[in-house]
C-alpha cells in the first residue's frame, strides 16, 4: 500500500463472532478497511456497516455488479444499516474493501467506496451515512463470521 496508509489496528478472530467494531482512530483523512472473512454456516454471509451506533434509516447504497457473462446494478435506500457486500460459505475467505471518505467531516454526509468478489460474482458499491457527525466507530456485522477471519483498518493521511 502507499506510504499514506498506515495500519491502525487488527483483529483475527479466534471464534465465531457476528461483528468486530473499531473506535479508536483520529488523524486521518479517510480510513481503508480490509476484511478477510468467511461464513461460519454452510450458505456464506452478508455484511453491513454502522457507523456510532446508528440504527436509524440514514443509509443507502447504489451497487453494480457482474459474473464475466451478465451485469446489472441497483440501489437500496433508507436501510437502518449500510449494505456492506456477501462473503462465502465456511471455509473459503474473500476480501471486502471499505473505503471511508473524509470520516471526520462535519459539514458533509459520509461516503463509503466497497467492493468484494464472491461466489464469481464481483462487486462495487458506493454506500451514503446521511449525517454529518464526525465518525467515531464503525461496526461490521453479519449472521457469524467463521474463526480466523481478519479485520484491518488503515488511516490514509492527505499525500
Amino acid at each position: 500500500m502507499a506510504s499514506t496508509y498506515e495500519p491502525i489496528a487488527t483483529t483475527t478472530l479466534g471464534s465465531t463472532q457476528t461483528s468486530v467494531t473499531f473506535n479508536s482512530f483520529s488523524g486521518y483523512t479517510d480510513l481503508f478497511l480490509v476484511a478477510s472473512v468467511s461464513s461460519s454456516s454452510g450458505s456464506g454471509g452478508v455484511a453491513s456497516l454502522r457507523f456510532n451506533g446508528d440504527s436509524g434509516t440514514n443509509y443507502s447504497a447504489t451497487y453494480m455488479y457482474g459474473t464475466g457473462s451478465t451485469a446489472a446494478s441497483g440501489r437500496e435506500s433508507n436501510m437502518n444499516v449500510m449494505s456492506g457486500g456477501d462473503f462465502p460459505a465456511s471455509g473459503t475467505f474473500s476480501v471486502n474493501q471499505y473505503h471511508i471518505q473524509n470520516y471526520a467531516n462535519t459539514n458533509t454526509n459520509k461516503t463509503v467506496l466497497m467492493r468484494h468478489s464472491t461466489n464469481g460474482v464481483t462487486v462495487a458499491s458506493v454506500g451514503l451515512w446521511r449525517s454529518t457527525s464526525a465518525i467515531t466507530s464503525l461496526t461490521l456485522s453479519s449472521g457469524g463470521y467463521a474463526t480466523g477471519s481478519t479485520f484491518t483498518l488503515y488511516g490514509i493521511k492527505s499525500a
